[in-house]
């Protein structure tokens, strides 16, 4: 099986950080699993590395996609399940960083995909239509009287995901949530990365600063006038809560505080699903409050790439 090394945890914990050291250390590529740094244009509200930060490090699916473009977790899995044998061939180890916790169950447990496999373009525009009409959340409760356990793990703003669990439910009668697993291909060792909930929270305030401070309402401001409102990368946390101000529906204060309390929450809801979905189980270290388990991080790395050496 191939060795497949993943950095996760939420936001603002320094996964970018770790990922680069042990890239460096394990001669290794990275993956992003990150579902919006696949769009270009968008860098700051994104936290995207930049060529600096990548210190010489190779990475894959960052602005492989314009902003009018799907990018889902089918297209994710097909493409980092590429780039992993082509990383692996070339002697290297694969490194999957990011946060979308979807990407890496879906990846890491050989999940079948119904929703792009039932795909159907006229059903799609009408929910899409639906959820513009009606809103978010009247989508969403339509998705939980049919199935449930897909609401649950679905937020209520990713439209995309509600509606390919609606195409399949739609298509075939079967739940999204049945779909079940094929196995994985990989032997995966999961690095989870945490830290005490209040100084997570405040570095996320924090980074949300700094990101003002970096241009992010430009950049918000770019993706508004270019209709990012109707596309699925207007629908992330940093650029749809300034639309409202941009419309003159808010003010910029209230739009910077949404932008806090969204990027917090959805930090919760990373940590919920990294702890109870994610498959093999994180092992889990804090390198904000000590950061020298990173010499503990590298000597486990390096006892399960001795593990089984092939």
């Amino acid at each position: 099986m191939i060795k497949l090394l993943a950095i996760v945890g939420p936001t603002a914990v320094g996964k970018t950080d770790l990922s680069i050291k042990l890239a460096q250390k394990f001669n290794a590529e990275i993956i992003s699993g990150d579902s919006m740094q696949v769009y270009r244009h968008l860098d700051i509200g994104t936290a995207k590395i930049t060529q600096e930060e990548m210190a010489g490090v190779k990475h894959h699916l960052i602005d492989v996609r314009n902003i009018d473009e799907r990018f889902s977790v089918a297209d994710f899995v097909h493409d980092a399940s590429e780039l992993i044998e082509a990383i692996h061939e070339a002697g290297k180890l694969p490194i999957i960083v990011g946060g979308t916790g979807f990407y890496l169950q879906a990846l890491l447990s050989g999940l079948e995909l119904g929703g792009d496999q039932y795909q159907n373009d006229d059903l799609r525009r009408q929910l899409l239509a639906e959820a513009k009409e009606k809103g978010d959340l009247a989508l969403h409760q339509r998705l939980a009287k049919v199935d449930p356990a897909a609401a649950r793990a679905i937020p209520v703003h990713n439209v995309r995901r509600v509606v390919r669990a609606l195409e399949v439910y739609i298509n075939t009668g079967h739940r999204f949530s049945d779909q079940h697993n094929v196995g994985s291909k990989y032997d995966a060792f999961v690095i989870g990365l945490t830290t005490d909930r209040a100084l997570l929270y405040q570095r996320i305030n924090q980074r949300v600063d700094q990101m003002m401070a970096q241009g992010l309402l430009s950049e918000g401001r770019w993706l508004f006038d270019h209709d990012g409102q109707q596309f699925q990368a207007g629908k992330g946390i940093g650029y749809r809560e300034l639309f409202p101000y941009f419309q003159g529906q808010s003010t910029l204060e209230e739009a910077i505080e949404l932008i806090k309390k969204d990027s917090r929450h959805y930090a919760k809801r990373q940590l919920t699903w990294f702890r109870n979905k994610t498959e093999p189980q994180p092992n889990w270290y804090n390198l904000v409050q000590r950061p020298n388990q990173l010499t503990e991080i590298e000597s486990d790395v390096e006892k399960w790439l001795d593990d089984n050496n092939q």
